[in-house]
């Protein structure tokens, strides 16, 4: 189907690292694609990242913002169009657009500058998506309403298992059905270190450089490997899904740094593999939430997903147990997941 009418929507973006990045490579590729199946005409207006700001108001060249990037260049470098000294945030509250996309790094301790950024756009009347799980891990309520009181929409499915429809699967697809029990591997790298633990007998060390060689884990990979990534996405998933609103301080978080090959071995040797699993079971009025290295049966969904992998699984009274999974071998499928985001949003409208 070729669709007619053109929406042209302005975008603003906050982070150029993996997933913005890519975000923009999207941009560019599927440009076509978005205005002929769906209508769609996005306009990147301003862009910003550590170097400062670029803002045009009638469209910055998305693959020149990249083309900087790949030559180590911060976005205040743009021709004629760049500022460096001007903050994200001053970009988002004196610039018109229709959309933010926030992707910078996650900050557990304050969620700045995200959050300030977030608020802003809100504030403004702004749609806003975001990779960025920090300020929905420390203000969810705070941001729901004040998307709420403004009319406008607050997307953050790229935040929980990279490009996996987590959040939107829970939140549309099971949205009358009570969910009792959610089960998933949320953070690759924990998932890549124990799986090639387990299959390829390497150790905790040289697993975690291979993880590091291939791009699936930082070079300080603290919050993945102690669970406190997975703990956050836990969080999201809580208050978005199942309407229970959870802190980080009560999520029993337990990392894998312990698990050793002899355990590995002994669970294959029971007929059962080790994942690292983020649990939330109903109890009553509430949910019992914890990250922890857990033995599962063979058979079971999770168990069987590969180093490259994550996935979730709900249990439910209507729509009986439902699981999915994705394979994420770069950040592309987080990327695509702003983009899905962007989509429902301008679509809805």
């Amino acid at each position: 189907m070729t669709v007619t009418a053109t929406q042209k929507v302005r975008l603003l973006l906050i982070g150029v690292g993996n997933v913005g990045r890519r975000f923009l490579d999207l941009l560019v590729r599927k440009r076509d694609t978005l205005c002929d199946r769906l209508g769609l005409e996005l306009t990147l207006t301003g862009v910003a990242d550590t170097s400062g700001v670029a803002i045009r108001p009638s469209g910055l060249d998305a693959q020149q913002v990249v083309q900087l990037k790949v030559e180590g260049q911060g976005v205040a470098a743009y021709p004629r169009w760049g500022q460096s000294g001007v903050s994200a945030f001053e970009m988002v509250r004196t610039t018109e657009a229709d959309l933010l996309l926030e992707a910078s790094p996650a900050n557990l301790e304050d969620g700045q500058p995200g959050l300030s950024c977030i608020e802003a756009a809100l504030s403004r009347g702004m749609h806003v998506v975001t990779a960025n799980k920090a300020p929905l891990v420390l203000a969810f309520p705070r941001l729901l309403d004040l998307s709420r009181v403004h009319g406008v929409r607050l997307c953050f499915d790229a935040t929980v298992a990279g490009g996996l429809p987590a959040v939107n699967l829970g939140r549309r697809d099971l949205a009358a059905a009570d969910i009792h029990r959610l089960e998933g591997i949320l953070n690759l790298t924990t998932n890549y270190i124990l799986t090639r633990m387990a299959q390829d007998g390497l150790s905790y060390d040289e697993a975690l450089a291979q993880a590091q060689a291939a791009g699936h884990a930082e070079a300080d990979p603290r919050l993945d490997v102690e669970g406190w990534d997975a703990a956050s996405k836990l969080v999201i998933l809580a208050h978005s899904v199942l309407d229970y609103p959870a802190t980080l301080a009560e999520v029993a978080v337990e990392g894998i740094t312990h698990v050793s090959a002899e355990t590995l071995q002994q669970a294959a040797a029971e007929g059962k593999r080790v994942k690292p699993v983020a649990t939330a079971e109903r109890d009553g009025e509430h949910y019992a939430l914890s990250v922890r290295p857990t033995w599962l049966e063979a058979d079971h969904p999770l168990a069987q997903l590969g180093p490259k992998q994550m996935g979730i699984v709900y249990h439910t009274d209507i729509s009986g147990v439902i699981s999915a999974a994705i394979v994420e071998e770069t950040p592309l499928p987080t990327a695509s997941a702003l983009l899905r985001d962007v989509v429902d949003i301008v679509s809805s409208q």
